[in-house]
């Protein structure tokens, strides 16, 4: 295997979403994001920028013109890494998430398990084992 010649230290992700206060409640309440940003334009919120340590998001409006049906986030899913993966998942639930599974072991070394944004987006919340 080569080097590549990107050495890179964190992900920003930019999701288009159908209901920005809706994500914004999930993302922040539900998940632990912090608010970094609000960004209007001509006195309408269009996007929200959330952190978690190095991870970023950025959620944008919809604004419909693709349709309004149009799936999201289909053959893929990001992975957040934590260093409390049980802990994460308890403040889910107790935020009134829902997981896709319970924390489990994977063969392939990590500990793990799936959330969806009220959206279709798809992510893992992970760490080594």
């Amino acid at each position: 295997m080569t080097d590549s010649a990107l050495q890179a230290e964190s992900l920003m992700v930019s999701l288009t979403v159908k209901d920005l206060m809706a994500s914004r409640k999930w993302y922040h309440e539900v998940v632990g994001f912090a608010v970094e940003n609000e960004y209007e334009h001509e006195g309408v919120l269009r996007a929200i920028a959330l952190r978690a340590g190095k991870v970023r998001v950025l959620l944008n409006q919809d604004d419909g013109a693709k349709g309004w049906d149009r799936k999201k986030g289909d053959g893929m899913s990001m992975t957040i890494t934590t260093d409390d993966v049980d802990g994460a998942a308890a403040r889910i639930k107790a935020a009134g998430g829902t997981l896709g599974a319970e924390p489990e072991d994977k063969p392939w070394g990590a500990r793990m398990f799936p959330i969806t944004d009220p959206d279709g987006f798809r992510f893992a919340i992970s760490t080594p084992i």
